[in-house]
């Protein structure tokens, strides 16, 4: 990523980014995720770098105030730091990584779920610019401006006014939503709200996937939820995703099984019947391919290092 010259961006994007990064701060009191009373808005704060992370990833808004990521879809890498803000406007497996951050200076950030239904109600409005064409995948990484700087602090300070909270919630979503779309990263966002696009039609072949992802994978099917035929649910997909179904499938099982054996205390036959597999032997070396080593092992290795972590000084 290219630096970026302080005075460039402005003192006014940097000032608002300073406060929101100290409402941030102010609102979690503990390392770690903390979610919030705003419906949907899940506050972040790390104080150190972190080995790679596999989770999913579901449409919304991540402004990152200090610190820095790493995000990998499909082997394609977005790097987001106190400059950035992500977009997902599709539900994605996908690999993160704290890059820079410290006691002194952690990882702020904050993730706001989207609500396509608001997409589509902002999209319907007719002062609205004309829509770009679109490419590329359902993630974007783009540079945060005062306006959205702005609104965000305006979610924030909700916190404070809870009384406040079902009357101006729904109009800052809003907002947040039109900033999106009036940035380049919003095209795709827009494309997936509007029924009838491909990337709409692809989408819910996504979401049909992501619910369903223990039954088995019959591309017929997924195509006919799409109302496309499976050479373009398949071009459409990967352009979504960065990888076929059925790597997406593979991934989000594999996921949901190591999520269940660290925290049911299930073993590796329970886990891989549980996400969908029949076969045991094909699992564990499924398993080993993707997270280097062999499920339990894999588990055992991952709890020491949360103690580790708990315990360190």
């Amino acid at each position: 990523m290219v630096k970026r010259d302080q005075h460039a961006i402005g003192p006014n994007v940097i000032e608002i980014r300073d406060s929101l990064a100290r409402g941030i701060a102010a609102h979690t009191p503990s390392e770690g995720q903390t979610a919030t009373a705003v419906d949907g808005l899940v506050l972040f704060r790390h104080h150190a770098p972190s080995a790679c992370h596999w989770t999913t990833c579901e449409p919304s808004l991540t402004i990152f105030l200090q610190g820095k990521k790493l995000i990998n879809l499909g082997g394609v890498d977005y790097l987001c730091d106190e400059s950035s803000f992500l977009v997902s406007s599709i539900d994605v497996p996908i690999r993160s990584q704290i890059l820079e951050a410290s006691p002194a200076v952690p990882l702020l950030s904050f993730r706001y779920r989207l609500d396509m239904s608001a997409v589509q109600e902002v999209l319907g409005r007719e002062d609205l610019p004309e829509s770009k064409e679109c490419s590329g995948a359902g993630l974007a990484v783009g540079e945060t401006t005062a306006a959205l700087l702005r609104v965000s602090g305006r979610l924030l300070e909700l916190l404070d006014t809870p009384e406040d909270l079902p009357f101006l919630s729904p109009l800052i979503q809003r907002e947040i939503v039109y900033r999106i779309l009036r940035s380049p990263q919003g095209e795709r966002l827009r494309a997936i709200a509007t029924r009838g696009d491909l990337s709409n039609r692809a989408a819910k072949a996504i979401a049909w996937l992501r619910a369903n992802y223990t039954k088995p994978l019959h591309m017929e099917e997924l195509s006919a939820v799409a109302r496309m035929g499976v050479s373009t649910l398949h071009r459409q997909f990967r352009a979504l995703t960065a990888m076929s179904p059925l790597q997406y499938q593979k991934q989000l099982r594999l996921q949901t099984a190591r999520q269940r054996m660290l925290a049911g205390e299930i073993d590796a036959t329970t886990a891989a019947y549980e996400v969908g597999y029949e076969s045991v032997s094909q699992f564990s070396r499924e398993y080993s391919r993707f997270f280097g080593q062999p499920p339990m092992r894999d588990v055992k290795a991952l709890r020491q290092d949360k103690v580790g972590a708990i315990t360190a000084p």
